[in-house]
């Protein structure tokens, strides 16, 4: 009897989140308002993931060099998502604010100029990725037969950058209004429509095919978004005078875009200096077992990612309500429900990471580097559970400046010579790399929570 009232309040909570009703959430309870936000967001990105999975197990049918193609094209191309990301974060930024202080208007003039910018953004990333498609293949060390075979890929993947950048872009709007659902049923059909898509291009184009149905897949999901941003009924709703120049609104943008920006290039970035560590130290064995481990960790570390991205929304709306602490205490909130979620990942992870590997290929040598890979990328999971709610509420505050130096001094000046360090000085080759990953991610989970805890972010305008 007394599981029941439980049960049916977890049920209607899961139920409202999904409804996408309009909802204030700079009052109530902040842990219902953290899981509203956060259940959706996880969906979300779960099925993006899934996609992800699925996509690299298509890929891994047609063989080690296919899977090296896809995972150095990915960490080049990652570079996109960097800037898609960064604007995001300050569309959400800004929307969440003026949500907050109950300027609707606002939020949508907000919306309609960050695209502006985010058009500009992509011309110039999309022609360079398509021109230099073999140069970056052959920069990242991949061997002839995967410049030769898969700089196809690569060119459709980097002239298909503005549905990346514009699926990305419009849910960080929707987030920011505290419309969730609504993002998350965007990326959901673009995934559907991908992981649909995916097995049979691959059949009748080959490595190629993959690089189409996530063109198509992400398109479909840009569509359905610019019907409700321009016809829906919800908060935000862009209309002609929205976009009419503003000097002013884009100056707040690109501010705080683009150190949001350079923050996700520098870890972007990093990766990809690991990516090319681990394929000059293991060969293309490490870094097919790499690649699979890496988007494994990447979809099961989905709960800190939706409950971070749910933080953000709730600072920005609080700080817009003028309610400072409640932002701060739905933050330390939504830290320790990272913290137990991600420390279940990580058990899961380190136990089963062998059967897990084990889905995805049948060479011994790629599953043994994928196991060693897994198991020490996950050994700081609840750090990043911590890690990524704390940046992303300083994010969500309108101070990006201070995770973009938490960044670049973590990853860059101590990560990336780190991992050199381990795998040359010490000869430990790849396996050095896998160490330095978690440590450095240690780190800035240590540096976010002390600027966190400071208070500077409450003074943040935008």
């Amino acid at each position: 009897m007394s599981q029941r009232p439980i049960i049916k309040r977890i049920f209607d909570v899961v139920r409202m989140s999904l409804n996408g009703e309009q909802r204030d959430y700079t009052q109530g309870s902040m842990s219902k308002a953290i899981f509203l936000l956060a259940i959706p967001m996880i969906l979300e990105l779960s099925l993006e993931s899934v996609f992800a999975v699925v996509d690299i197990f298509f890929v891994s049918k047609l063989g080690q060099h296919a899977v090296a193609t896809v995972g150095l094209t990915e960490s080049v191309i990652s570079l996109v998502y960097s800037v898609a990301i960064g604007l995001s974060t300050a569309a959400t930024a800004i929307v969440a604010r003026r949500i907050g202080e109950k300027n609707p208007d606002g939020a949508s003039h907000a919306g309609a100029q960050s695209l502006i910018v985010a058009l500009f953004a992509t011309a110039v990333i999309s022609f360079l990725g398509v021109y230099f498609a073999s140069d970056i293949l052959s920069l990242m060390g991949g061997d002839e037969r995967v410049v030769r075979e898969g700089a196809v890929f690569t060119r459709i993947m980097f002239g298909g950058s503005l549905v990346i950048m514009l699926i990305f872009l419009i849910n960080g709007i929707f987030r920011g209004a505290g419309d969730a659902a609504m993002a998350m049923k965007s990326l959901w059909l673009a995934s559907f429509l991908n992981i649909i898509l995916c097995p049979v291009f691959i059949h009748f184009y080959g490595l190629r095919g993959a690089a189409i149905a996530t063109v198509i897949g992400r398109t479909g999901g840009v569509l359905y978004q610019s019907f409700h941003l321009f016809k829906g009924r919800g908060t935000i709703r862009l209309r002609a005078v929205h976009f009419r120049y503003d000097p002013t609104l884009l100056k707040s943008i690109i501010s705080i875009g683009w150190p949001a920006t350079l923050q996700f290039l520098i870890n972007s970035g990093s990766w990809i200096f690991l990516a090319r560590l681990v394929a000059e130290t293991g060969g293309t064995m490490a870094t097919a077992g790499y690649q699979i481990a890496l988007r494994n960790f990447v979809f099961f570390i989905l709960p800190a990612w939706g409950l971070s991205n749910a933080a953000a929304t709730l600072v920005g709306q609080n700080l817009g309500a003028r309610n400072p602490l409640r932002a701060e205490k739905s933050v330390y909130m939504t830290a320790k429900y990272s913290a137990f979620l991600m420390g279940t990942v990580m058990f899961i992870f380190i136990l089963f990471a062998e059967p897990i590997m084990r889905i995805y290929s049948r060479e011994e040598e790629v599953i043994r580097w994928g196991v060693i890979a897994l198991r020490w990328i996950a050994s700081a999971n609840i750090f990043y559970g911590i890690g990524m709610v704390m940046v992303q509420a300083l994010n969500g505050a309108g101070d990006t400046r201070t995770p973009t130096r938490i960044s670049f001094f973590c990853f860059w000046l101590f990560q990336i010579p780190f991992a050199y360090l381990l795998a040359y000085t010490f000869n430990l080759k790849a396996l050095g790399t896998f160490i330095a990953f978690p440590v450095a991610e240690t780190l800035v989970t240590l540096l976010a929570w002390y600027f966190f805890s400071k208070g500077k972010w409450k003074t943040i305008s935008v």
